[in-house]
This record gives C-alpha cells, sequence and structure tokens, in this order.
C-alpha cells in the first residue's frame, strides 16, 4: 500500500508539471543518479526523489527504475533535494543550484532499524516480473510450488519447460545454463536433473532467466542461463519460518529458514528434511520390420517405486568490513538416499501376436549421494559512483553411490527364476572456482569493465557390471570401466557500456581455453581448443514505460563426461547407451530483438530470436543383432544410442509474457513461445553385417508452450491459484512426440493472525503429465509412455515468526555472475 501511495504520490507530481508546463524563459535541465542500499550495495526500485524549490511552491520528482537509476527534468534554480524509500532513512542533500544538466553520482541509503523490523517478509506483488534484460520469476507467493522442488519451481517460469524426466529446455533447447547465486553449484551436483529435484523450493527467493547473457557470463549455454536465486533474509534481528508438508502419494517434508542480523554481521540459513514416495511408470511396444527373427512384437511395461530420503542445508554469513567493503561465507551440504524398484513386465510375440517369451526384470537400485560446497566472496566499492572489485573463490565435493541387482523370473515357456547381474557405480567430482570481476566508470554515463576466471573439474567413475554364472559373480569387462574426466577452463573478458540520453550500448569480448583429459581402459584422450565469444546489447527507451532491446552473443555448448565414455550403459536389455571419446563442442550464434510495454494493469514483454547453431552432437540409433542368453541359439535386435558431432541448427522463434491485473481480487499471468528448428545432418556407418547404412537426420518441425497461471482472492480471505501448462507436439527425424496438458490448482489461508498459512496443493490434477512418443529406426517402430511422478496432493502448514507477511521492495541478490554495464 505505502508503495503505491509513494508510486501515485510522484505520478501526480509528474502530472502536475506537466500540465503547468515550465515558463518559456525558464528552461529545465535532467538530473540523473542512482539509489542503493547502504549495506548490502542493491539498487532500490521505486525509490522516490523529490526537488523542493528554495524560493517557490512547485514541487517535483520522480522514482527510481529496476535498476535503482533516475533521471527527471527539473527547472534551472536551487533545490533542496530528499530521496525516500520504504524502511529507510530519508536522506536529504544540501540546497544545491542546479542550472545544467546534473548526475547526482551514486547516493546510499541506510535501513532504519525500527522500520525493517516491522516490514513485510513475503513478497505479495505479482508473481512474475518483466524487466528489459530478463524475466524473474517470484517464487513466494506461488501456492503451486509448496513443498516442492527446484524442478517444480523452475517448471512454473517463463520460456522455461521441464520434461517428465526432469531435463530443463530454455524456449525447448535443453543446453540451459543453471547457475545458483550467479555460480555454478555443489547443488546441481554430478546429475543436475535429480540435484535440482532435491533442492527444496521453499529455499529458493526467485529465478531469473537471461536469453542474452554479457560477457561477464561464461559462455556455456546456447540456450541462455537460468539464475537460481536462495533465499537470504535482510530484517535486522533475529526471525525465520517452518513449515511442513505432508501428501499422497506419501510424502513428509520439514524446511526451517533462520536470519539473525546486526548492523556489522548477518547469518542466513535454511534446512530441508525430506521422506517421499514418488511412483511412476512406462511401457514400450515394439514392432519389428522385416527381420527374419521370432519376435515380431515386444512389450514393456515398466512400473517404478522409489522412495528417497534427503537433507539440504544451507547458510553462511555476511561480514560488513566497512561501510564500502563486505565478505560473505556461505556452504551447502546434500545428502540423500533412495532405494527404487523398477519392475519390467516383458512379453514378446511372434507375427501372429502369440506369446512366445512372457518374464519380469527386476531392478533394484539403492542410491546415496552426498556433495558440500564452500564459497567466499569479497567486495569493495572504492566510491558511491560504481567503482568496484568483486573477488570469489568456491570449493565443490560430490560423491554418488549407486549399485543394483537386477532379477529375472520367467514365466513363460517355462517357469525359471535366476539372478541375471548387478552393478554398481561409485563417482566422485571435485570443481574448483576463482573468479574476479572489476568495474571502472568512466565519466558520467560509461562504464569499463574485466574479469577473469579458473573453472576446474576433476571426476572419477569406476562402473562395474558382474554376471551370474554357475552359482557366482563374473565381472563382465564388456560394460565395466573406470573413467578419469579432468577439465580445466581458463577465461578472461571485457566489455565496455554507456548510455547516451536514450539509448545504451553494451560491447563485450570473453575468450576461452579449455584442456581436456579422458583417461578410460588404460587410454587417455586429450583435446585442447581456445575461442573467442563476442557479446553485444543494445537498448532504446522509447519512454519509462515502453523500450526496445537488440542482443547478439555466440556461446557454445561442452560435452558432459557421462556423452564422452565410450563404454556402454544399458537401461534395458535391447536399449543401450554408449558415448564418444570424439565428441567436439557445438557453436552457436544467438539473435534477439525484444520489445517491452507497461500500461497501468498490463505488462507485456516479446521478443523474436533466432539461433545458428553448428557441429551440433545428435543422439543417432543404430541397430545390431546380439545373443542376449550367451548360448548362440536365439539373437535378438539391439538398438544402441550414441552421442555424434552431426549437424547444423537453424532455430528460430517468438515469445511473450505478460502480467494483467485487472483489479484487486484477480492477478494473471501467462506465457506464449513458438519456435521452429530446422536440423541438417546423415549418419553414415558400417552396421554389423558389414554394409554401410546412411540415416538422414534432417528435419524440420514446429513446436509450441503455453502457460496461464491465475490467482484469485476469495471470501473468507482464501487464495486460490491455478496453473495450467500445454507443450505442444513435436516431430524429429527418428520420433513423434504428442501433445501434453496439465493443469495444478492450490488454496491457502492465513490463520494465527498471519503468522501462518495453510495452503492444500494439487499437482497435475488430471494426471496427465505424460511423455507419448513414437520412435522409428529402419527395423523397428516403438511405440511409448512414460510418467516419471503422478499426480500428488499435499498440505502445507507455514509459521512465521518475528515476521509479517509482506516486505518492503528490494530484494537480495548473492553478486557472482550479474549483469554488467548499463543495459
Amino acid at each position: 500500500m505505502k508503495k503505491d501511495l509513494l508510486i501515485a504520490f510522484c505520478f501526480l507530481i509528474s502530472l502536475s508539471s506537466f500540465a503547468q508546463g515550465y515558463p518559456g524563459n525558464v528552461p529545465s535541465v535532467t538530473v540523473t543518479g542512482k539509489i542503493i542500499d547502504q549495506d548490502t550495495k542493491q539498487v532500490l526500485e521505486y525509490a522516490t526523489i523529490i526537488f523542493s524549490p528554495v524560493k517557490g511552491k512547485k514541487i517535483t520528482g520522480g522514482i527510481t527504475d529496476a535498476n535503482g537509476n533516475f533521471s527527471i527534468d527539473v527547472r534551472k534554480g536551487d533545490y533542496n533535494i530528499s530521496i525516500e524509500y520504504i524502511s529507510f532513512k530519508t536522506k536529504k542533500l544540501k540546497t544545491r543550484t542546479i542550472n545544467q544538466s546534473t548526475n547526482l553520482g551514486t547516493i546510499a541509503l541506510q535501513a532504519d532499524s525500527e522500520m525493517l523490523n516491522a516490514v513485510e517478509i513475503i513478497a505479495e506483488k505479482s508473481t512474475v516480473e518483466i524487466r528489459l534484460d530478463k524475466k524473474i520469476y517470484n517464487v513466494g507467493k506461488d501456492m503451486t510450488v509448496k513443498g516442492g522442488s527446484a524442478s517444480d519451481v523452475l517448471d512454473n517460469v517463463p520460456s522455461v519447460t521441464v520434461d517428465v524426466e526432469g531435463a530443463v529446455s530454455l524456449r525447448g533447447n535443453e543446453n540451459v545454463r543453471i547457475l545458483i547465486n550467479g555460480k555454478p553449484s555443489g547443488l546441481v551436483g554430478l546429475s543436475g536433473t535429480d540435484a535440482l529435484r532435491q533442492l527444496p523450493a521453499d529455499a529458493i527467493q526467485k529465478v531469473e532467466v537471461i536469453t542474452s547473457p554479457s560477457a561477464r557470463y561464461a559462455a556455456e549455454g546456447t540456450a541462455g542461463i537460468i539464475n537460481i536465486i536462495l533465499r537470504k533474509g535482510k530484517a535486522l534481528g533475529f526471525n525465520g519460518s517452518a513449515s511442513i508438508t505432508t501428501g499422497n502419494p506419501y510424502q513428509l517434508t520439514n524446511s526451517v529458514n533462520l536470519n539473525y542480523r546486526t548492523k556489522k554481521i548477518n547469518f542466513f540459513s535454511n534446512f530441508s528434511l525430506s521422506d517421499r514416495e514418488t511412483p511412476g511408470h512406462s511401457n514400450s511396444n515394439v514392432s519389428y520390420l522385416n527381420t527374419d527373427n521370432d519376435t515380431k512384437y515386444r512389450n514393456e511395461d515398466r512400473q517404478y517405486d522409489r522412495d528417497r530420503n534427503r537433507f539440504n542445508a544451507n547458510g553462511g554469513m555476511e561480514i560488513f568490513i566497512t561501510d564500502n567493503s563486505n565478505i560473505t561465507l556461505s556452504g551447502v551440504y546434500r545428502k540423500s538416499k533412495s532405494d527404487d524398484l523398477s519392475t519390467n513386465s516383458i512379453v514378446e510375440l511372434d507375427e501372429n501376436k502369440a506369446t512366445l517369451i512372457h518374464k519380469d526384470r527386476l531392478d533394484a537400485e539403492k542410491e546415496t549421494d552426498e556433495s558440500y560446497q564452500a564459497s567466499l566472496n569479497y567486495t569493495k566499492d572504492f566510491n558511491d559512483k560504481g567503482h568496484t572489485l568483486i573477488l570469489d573463490a568456491q570449493y565443490n565435493n560430490s560423491e554418488e553411490n549407486e549399485s543394483s541387482d537386477i532379477s529375472e523370473n520367467k514365466f513363460f515357456p517355462i517357469i525359471e527364476r535366476e539372478i541375471s547381474e548387478r552393478t554398481s557405480t561409485d563417482e566422485k567430482s571435485k570443481d574448483y572456482l576463482l573468479k574476479g570481476d572489476y568495474v571502472l566508470p568512466v565519466g558520467e554515463n560509461t562504464q569499463f569493465e574485466f574479469g577473469f576466471r579458473g573453472d576446474f573439474n576433476r571426476l572419477n567413475s569406476d562402473y562395474l557390471v558382474e554376471d551370474y554364472e554357475g552359482g557366482t559373480y563374473v565381472k563382465n569387462t564388456d560394460f565395466s570401466n573406470d573413467l578419469i574426466f579432468d577439465q580445466d577452463i581458463y577465461s578472461v573478458y571485457s566489455q565496455y557500456g554507456s548510455k547516451i540520453n536514450k539509448f545504451s550500448y553494451l560491447f563485450g569480448l570473453r575468450a576461452e581455453i579449455t584442456n581436456r583429459l579422458i583417461e578410460v581402459s588404460q587410454e587417455s584422450y586429450k583435446k585442447k581448443y581456445s575461442e573467442l565469444f563476442p557479446t553485444v546489447n543494445l537498448g532504446y527507451e522509447i519512454s519509462d514505460s515502453e523500450s526496445f532491446t537488440v542482443g547478439y552473443s555466440r556461446r557454445l555448448r561442452r560435452p558432459r563426461h557421462w556423452f564422452l565414455n565410450p563404454f556402454e550403459s544399458r537401461t534395458s536389455e535391447t536399449y543401450i547407451f554408449t558415448g564418444n571419446v570424439e565428441l567436439d563442442p557445438s557453436y552457436s550464434n544467438s539473435f534477439e530483438i525484444g520489445y517491452l510495454k507497461k500500461w497501468d494493469k498490463l505488462s507485456l514483454n516479446s521478443s523474436v530470436y533466432y539461433n545458428h547453431s553448428i557441429n551440433n552432437y545428435e543422439m543417432v540409433q543404430r541397430e545390431e543383432m546380439r545373443d542376449l542368453d550367451g548360448n548362440g541359439s536365439n539373437e535378438t535386435l539391439v538398438i544402441i544410442r550414441k552421442p555424434i558431432n552431426l549437424s547444423s541448427q537453424d532455430r528460430v522463434g517468438f515469445e511473450f509474457t505478460a502480467n494483467y491485473n485487472p483489479f484487486k481480487a484477480l492477478r494473471l499471468s501467462s506465457s506464449f513461445n513458438f519456435y521452429q528448428f530446422e536440423t541438417d545432418g546423415v549418419d553414415r556407418f558400417i552396421n554389423s553385417d558389414n554394409e554401410e547404412v546412411i540415416v538422414d537426420y534432417s528435419t524440420k518441425n514446429t513446436s509450441w508452450f503455453t502457460r496461464l497461471t491465475a490467482r484469485v482472492k476469495l471470501p473468507a480471505s482464501i487464495e486460490w491459484q491455478t496453473r495450467g501448462m500445454y507443450m505442444g507436439p513435436r516431430k524429429t527425424a527418428q520420433s513423434d512426440r504428442k501433445g501434453m496438458v496439465m493443469v495444478s490448482m492450490a488454496f491457502s489461508k492465513d490463520i494465527l493472525k498471519n503468522n501462518g498459512t495453510i495452503s492444500l496443493n494439487a499437482s497435475d490434477l488430471f494426471n496427465t503429465r505424460k511423455r507419448q512418443s513414437t520412435n522409428y529406426t529402419a527395423t523397428t517402430i516403438t511405440e511409448g509412455e512414460f510418467q516419471w511422478r503422478e499426480r500428488q496432493i499435499t498440505a502445507t502448514f507455514t509459521y512465521r515468526f518475528k515476521q509479517k507477511k509482506k516486505r518492503a521492495r528490494g530484494g537480495s541478490y548473492e553478486g557472482g555472475e550479474g549483469e554488467g554495464g548499463m543495459m
């Protein structure tokens, strides 16, 4: 309410000045500057600047934009200037004579401890904020992710989709860089998909989507960057919140957020403990074409029963050394344990669909993951004009241990039970990060920036497969392997930006050198490559509510270690994956034009984008006849998947995101993304019969996805939120995927004098989140369906102590690879 009054006040001031006009003999000049938080150095959006003339009564003023900047036209004369912001002490500047356009520089406001303890803590603002250079999704008021994970949060972010297996895509492209607080993190771990399911939604403050990153960002990620920002309290004194979630299928999750702050130090922490079951299922029906094998059809029906226990802790402290420098120490610890049982019912049929074989394949898997991370940040502001030095160091240590006992029970043509094999995987990874950023203002509206970065990754993977033969386990040397993966990335960058009236630009150049070493089966494979990555970002502000941007960036996609391991691994007897040790990075050039328009109750952000990629690595499918029983009597057709540098790809698309608040009780948010991609590539290889096979992977396809979120305030202070999503069908050279719809619904109510909140959430209300697809090879057609998690119903209770329900403007952002320059 106070925020709205301030905005209305400034609007009336501006309207009054416009209506009265400046007398012709008193020309106007422009006063600019920037407002920040003195303690955290974060910009303050919607801060109020008031110009009171020493002589006269015609007060004028304005407010800061999303970057804390202001630009206000005033008449020449003498003024008393004051800067106001909720929960901060008003700052008054001595009488200034303003006879020409003036830059007041960076002005720091000090938090008012009495007001700060009474401000609101959980954001009441709209779920999605639209900025010129990014989209920001605020988690605080989204009831549909209560008790969920980071994957659930990302699946609600504009431009982002998460498929049923947890793979994250940005604008339909899976090669997206995921950061935590602006940096790579141990929270993403050795397997990003699983790790995101372990990070609780309650620990996340907001998510930034950056589709045209500047040179300050590492060049990894051809689709762009998703930056997950964790919660860190700002209120003075001790405060926090606790929540408990239960649901069906079984789930019990507890989380606690604690914060203690004085004027010189700030302690922040988040803890989460969960125990949950996530049942799912899949099936595949294979039709074999033109083969001499008796089996013409193979149907597999899998049921997944997963039981997972997880503990997450992250926390740290900020030490405010002086008014211009601070140190932040933070750490992350994650541990999880899972017991999963996959039951695969397999039926093989002849051409008349008579049963040849019926058996169950059981895979009992146990897995433990443990990782920790330590981070150190030092920030020094040499003055209040943006002259800054930022240094970061980070260490990650992750370990995963997985074991599986695989058995088969045959029911036809004979009843037989035997243990077929067992597998185990031990992976250990250590990552080191060193980086520095230096920003030097040049004049009033120009700045120069440069920095360095070193990423060092060390990974060991031990994969063991044992077959049950003659009453004992025997190592299978065809599948077992040890892998050592070392990768060092050295990079430097520089960028230069300026703002001239309403036009701004930011030019950058980044250089990266990559050294890669792979050791497997006592053989070494080394590769070294260096590249330059230019970036250009342009902006033009038509008015305070309308602007254009143009962006260009060159980026790359590096293959992960599991894509490089040349040994085979099995998801089933007839479906095998193998890596490619010779795989090279792929490169892309991306162009984007954006348009932002704001009205009183509506905001719209739209963009047109184009991406051209070369040296793409695609997952090709090749067929081979193998003797699975080992007795030479019955060979079966096996499908082998392998990544190769195969193609070039052109991707063009259009998207928009809109927020509409027609009245106080209703808030609407929607997004729409339409894209077309065209791939050009041909795979040539020699099959097991020593014949050359040519498979054309060239394809052209269009797809789209859309979301609509509605939040309604009902009587009795009940809030109702509904989110619907539709992912359009998609076609590639070897597969067709059907469209998919999903609806989630939630209700919440505040109790205990607004210190507590209860919410009820139904995720995937109609149980329709299923991937249905058809895959083609030269001799097979496979129709399949996969559902990772069935419909989930949860209830959550949250209690806040020494907190109100809302908070003042101005979020917390933990530095790292933030946007630089003048955009």
